[in-house]
């Protein structure tokens, strides 16, 4: 929990600070006033990183670095420094320690549900993998770095398979295999993920909707996860002149799925977008439930204009399960929040 704030050369803001409520934070002003770049400062203290930008983009224009402070309700002191010049870099400081990058166990458990989120289940099959990558960032150690590992290992042999000079099946021997070890990991730890979903969100979503629709949660891998790396090395080998002609690997975890199903239907082919929204916001329960119970600790619950999206049944669906977490929502309305809540709620307001 973090009591709080203070923003230097950050976005829009030059020198600002915040008092920060440990129920719920309304950040309420007009579009472009600054609103979505304060619940971003947030995010990147707790988890060091943006989800809209790179570093370079954080620091305000014209100026050599950012700055972010913050206090916790624990007594701790968290900072993280971005600077572009002299050269770009980014540190950050946790009681005064300093740390080149945020690990499972020094960073602070957030959930963000922001505009894009609203397209995962109909959007693109990348927004699904992604949403469960991140999400096991935030659950399991080492899943950070098994990512990256596996995307310069892809990265890696896709850069073979493009040389003018054409490589050799032999030559790509190694990053297949590479590949194949890595893919295992990463298949098995988002099967399990999804599994634990589906576990949960059929009861959730009637709850949450009042309907008795049938909704099912399932990774689609192309071999069962217990022997994945044998198969994928074995259609890596055969598959050779196909990826080398396409310039790209063409199977792995970078090309799966996860499916949700409506009645047994895909949701993209089946559902409203009432019923859309409701299931993403089962999901972020959900997702709030999975990260409390794998850290040990309240995750931050970051809501980026998204309020105003669901209708009244749904806003009021949704503060039901805010009770126990510090909660920061953006919105140019706040009568449409507070109106949602019954308990009191602290308001900061951005000109």
């Amino acid at each position: 929990m973090i009591t709080d704030l203070r923003l230097q050369n950050f976005r829009s803001y030059k020198d600002e600070s915040f008092e920060l409520s440990p129920g719920v934070n309304i950040i309420v002003g007009p579009n472009a006033s600054g609103k979505t770049n304060l619940l971003e400062a947030i995010l990147v203290l707790a988890r060091g990183s943006s989800y809209r930008a790179k570093d370079s983009e954080l620091v305000r224009f014209g100026r050599p670095w950012a700055r972010l402070d913050g206090n916790l309700a624990s007594g701790g002191q968290r900072t993280v420094k971005i600077n572009n010049e002299p050269q770009p870099s980014k540190l950050y400081e946790l009681d005064g320690k300093p740390y080149k990058r945020l690990s499972l166990a020094t960073s602070l458990p957030v959930v963000l549900f922001e505009p894009n989120h609203l397209q995962l289940l109909a959007g693109s099959p990348e927004r699904r993998r992604d949403y469960l990558d991140d999400l096991l960032e935030q659950t399991v150690a080492g899943y950070g770095s098994l990512r990256r590992q596996y995307r310069r290992a892809l990265a890696q042999r896709n850069s073979l398979l493009k040389q003018p000079h054409r490589a050799s099946q032999g030559q790509a021997f190694p990053w297949d295999v590479r590949l194949s070890q890595l893919a295992g990991q990463i298949v098995r730890a988002r099967s399990g993920l999804a599994h634990e979903i589906n576990s949960q969100i059929g009861s959730l979503y009637k709850k949450l909707s009042g309907a008795k629709t049938k909704v099912d949660v399932a990774y689609q891998s192309r071999w069962p996860v217990d022997n994945y790396e044998t198969q994928m090395l074995k259609k890596l080998e055969a598959g050779f002149a196909d990826d080398q002609l396409r310039g790209f690997t063409g199977v792995g975890p970078h090309r799966e799925d996860l499916e949700v199903l409506f009645d047994g239907r895909p949701v993209q082919d089946t559902a409203s977008r009432g019923e859309i929204r409701t299931a993403i916001l089962a999901l972020k329960i959900i997702e709030l439930k999975i990260i409390g119970a794998a850290r040990e600790t309240t995750p931050l619950l970051l809501l980026d204009d998204v309020f105003s999206e669901l209708d009244g049944k749904r806003r009021h669906a949704l503060t039901d399960y805010l009770a126990p977490y510090q909660t920061f929502i953006t919105t140019t309305d706040a009568d449409l929040v507070l109106q949602s809540f019954t308990q009191k709620a602290h308001v900061i307001a951005i000109a």
